[in-house]
């Protein structure tokens, strides 16, 4: 092992090879191979780069914007010169949100290393800062925007400049004054650190600085009691709130003395609340606190629809870096459509259309290395086959090789009267599909096609392709494939006909228009079919742009696989990371109790029947903004923010308020505004903070938003830390809210 004296001076000579700067190829295709200058800035946490024959322009990117370093041949890119560059000069740098990943190639394998390195260096660096560091990172960034001359300094105009960049709009005397008093070398430029502390005075919380002197005893600090009272008083943290008080003087005061004295500073205050600890969600949910040994039937499973689509499913490319995103997010059911391809290698495309085909063997090494990287939990891989029988040996082959132990092969046919729990399954990968019904020597069988392409095929607009003569095709299976399948898809006959005969890993999949007509007509019989088999719910043939349905209805049925299009952003991918951000993100939540009793059937459209009928009322004080992200790009462009608070339950409980909006301030808006709601299905509620920018003339710009299921809402002063459109951080935007929840 190496000495930790040999780490650091590995890592010292990786930043300057890096800073150096060297010549990387960067890769898109087969075809496409370009070779760019890469140099690390002074800074340690920028990239820029530039082309052959840009003069002198650089591009940059943030090391905080990599999400991740994977090395040798990970991606479609880097698979398809494999035979050019050998594995350990290539490695790929992932970004967060929907920006494309980065291939590269280095000359040598040391200076692929020195790159990988490098990069996770800065990365663990960046992430161990705690939030007042972070803060002023992220103000020395825009300073290092602003400094055009790269001088290290700004004079006023530059800084106003600056601050309308930050969506600042501010009173012009007002930061004269700041300005000024910021200057301490009296240049009339502020340098780097000065112009932190400006902006720290520009940006003086009142709100934060009145909470604090009203349970202040002098008015100057905070003592353990003081902090205790609060906590008690106002976050309703009630017996461990004197021993917390400490924890809280500890973690968060910056000056030791304070610490040594036992009381806390506005600053450490000020901490405190936009802490994790201060957030809206309550940390004691964040992590796995549910019972996971209950049988499969009764979770809600984190499913992703077409996951081999980047984007849409006429023309979109296929692409296994959707499954590592799918997976990375936590998703336990992914989806994998196997047509025959040349060569005889089975291949994953959504058939009948434009998009790309990439190699099942290719998905299915990458399901292997990702599958129980977010979550130990079982994974189910759903297959729609449309394969030749020779071609299907090819798929079992592939699927028993690459997947080893990882694969569970053995059904649970007449075993018991109900599936596995997730925590029996543990690092267990579940194949779905057909299945051959009697056990015939006969190495292969046939079954009906009734899967979800059969059902495309009647309200698709690619449907006019397809042979449809109105009778049910038949398919051949052959009986290796067939005896992989954990679970088996069958057709819907009716809720009677599956209580009587159906077994327990019998899984039917429904379009998302089957599954409402069966809500509506028949709710409480689908909420009892649900306590005992799975159901898989997707997305209609219809939405070509691969846009989502809204999920909640199925969820309030007990419905467990309710499939989304994670390649699309929206409203209802917002809400399906808000209910498994709880629990891990292990991608298993378990269903409320109303849901998996089978003696007494809840029923979404009355509530109020349930025996134990607790409805509460919730009141959300939104108070204030924090560093709103600009929408529209143009200098002089300032936000006008709005808060929507959405309710997204039982049809009884959908809600939504909204406040006014706040001209041109997107920097620290005010709103003080109070809402309520009366909340009847609680276990089933979830809550969304949007923020957008008023305007009047077109539909408001979305800016932010943050869903979180109504159970884990920690009451109290809160920060609602806000995610961008593709549900990544866009730290430090916040809204700041008081929230009460009290028995009607």
């Amino acid at each position: 092992m190496e000495s930790p004296q040999t780490c650091c001076e590995q890592g010292h000579q990786n930043l300057e090879a890096m800073k150096a700067g060297v010549f990387l190829r960067k890769v898109k295709s087969r075809m496409w191979k370009r070779q760019r200058h890469y140099k690390l800035q002074e800074d340690c946490k920028t990239v820029a780069y530039k082309s052959s024959w840009a003069i002198n322009s650089y591009s940059t990117f943030s090391i905080n914007d990599v999400e991740a370093v994977r090395e040798g041949h990970q991606s479609e890119a880097l698979l398809s010169v494999a035979d050019e560059f050998p594995a350990d000069r290539c490695f790929t740098l992932v970004f967060r949100g929907r920006r494309g990943n980065l291939d590269l190639v280095a000359d040598s394998a040391k200076e692929a290393q020195a790159w990988i390195q490098g990069i996770r260096a800065l990365m663990e660096n960046m992430g161990n800062m705690d939030e007042s560091t972070k803060l002023d990172q992220w103000i020395s960034d825009w300073f290092l925007k602003a400094d055009l001359n790269k001088d290290g300094r700004i004079n006023f105009k530059e800084a106003k400049k600056l601050l309308k960049m930050m969506n600042v709009d501010m009173n012009e005397e007002h930061a004269c004054c700041l300005f000024m008093m910021a200057d301490k070398s009296e240049s009339g430029t502020l340098e780097d650190q000065e112009f932190v502390e400006f902006y720290k005075m520009l940006t003086e919380r009142t709100e934060v600085l009145d909470l604090f002197q009203d349970y202040s005893s002098d008015g100057q600090s905070l003592s353990q009691c003081d902090l205790e009272e609060f906590l008690r008083e106002e976050q309703l943290e009630g017996e461990s709130s004197y021993e917390h008080a400490l924890q809280l003087i500890d973690r968060y005061e910056p000056s030791e003395t304070a610490r040594m004295n036992h009381t806390m500073s506005v600053d450490g205050f000020l901490m405190y609340l936009t802490s994790p600890e201060g957030s809206i969600f309550n940390p004691e949910r964040q992590d796995l606190f549910q019972d996971m040994s209950q049988p499969l039937a009764n979770y809600y499973i984190s499913s992703s629809h077409n996951t081999y689509l980047m984007e849409d499913q006429l023309k979109g490319p296929s692409s296994v870096e959707a499954y590592i995103q799918a997976l990375k997010r936590g998703c336990r059911c992914v989806e994998v459509d196997c047509w025959n391809g040349s060569n005889g290698e089975p291949v994953v495309y959504h058939g009948h259309t434009l998009t790309s085909k990439i190699l099942l063997k290719d998905v299915i090494t990458t399901i292997a290395n990702y599958a129980f990287k977010a979550s130990e939990y079982p994974l189910i891989v759903s297959i729609e086959n449309h394969c030749s029988t020779e071609q299907q040996e090819v798929m079992a082959r592939y699927f028993k090789d690459i997947l080893g132990d990882m694969l569970l092969t053995n059904t649970v046919d007449g075993v018991s009267s109900e599936l596995p729990s997730p925590e029996a399954l543990k690092r267990k990968i579940l194949l779905k599909g057909k299945k051959i019904d009697n056990e015939s020597e006969n190495p292969t069988g046939e079954v009906s096609d009734e899967d979800e392409a059969a059902e495309i095929n009647k309200d698709s607009p690619v449907a006019e392709s397809l042979p449809t003569n109105g009778k049910k095709s038949k398919q051949s299976l052959c009986k290796e494939l067939s005896d992989l399948m954990f679970c088996k898809s069958v057709h819907f006959h009716s809720f009677e006909h599956s209580r009587t005969s159906a077994k327990p890993n019998e899984m039917s999949s429904f379009s998302e228009s089957k599954a409402r007509k069966y809500s509506k007509e028949a709710g409480s019989d689908f909420v009892l079919h649900n306590t005992r088999q799975l159901t898989r719910v997707y997305p209609s043939g219809m939405r070509t742009d691969s846009s989502n349905y809204y999920p909640v209805d199925l969820w309030n049925m007990g419905c467990q696989i309710v499939a989304l299009n994670f390649q699309t952003a929206g409203m209802e991918m917002d809400l399906n990371d808000g209910l498994f951000t709880q629990n891990g993100c292990s991608g298993y939540i378990l269903k409320p109790e109303i849901l998996h009793k089978k003696e007494r059937l809840f029923d979404a459209e009355n509530p109020e029947e349930r025996d134990d009928y607790h409805p509460l009322l919730f009141y959300v004080k939104v108070i204030s903004g924090q560093q709103l992200p600009k929408v529209k790009q143009k200098d002089w462009s300032i936000v006008d923010p709005l808060v929507r608070v959405e309710i997204h339950g039982v049809p009884l409980d959908q809600a939504k308020q909204e406040t006014k909006y706040i001209d041109n301030n997107g920097f620290n808006p005010h709103w003080n505004e109070s809402l309520r709601f009366t909340i009847h299905t609680p276990e089933l509620a979830l809550v969304r903070f949007v923020v957008e920018d008023y305007d009047k003339a077109s539909r408001n710009d979305f800016i932010g938003q943050y869903t979180i299921p109504f159970t884990c809402i920690q009451p109290g002063y809160r920060h609602v830390h806000l995610l961008s459109k593709d549900g990544t951080s866009i730290h430090p935007s916040s809204i700041y809210v008081h929230i009460k929840i009290a028995e009607l």
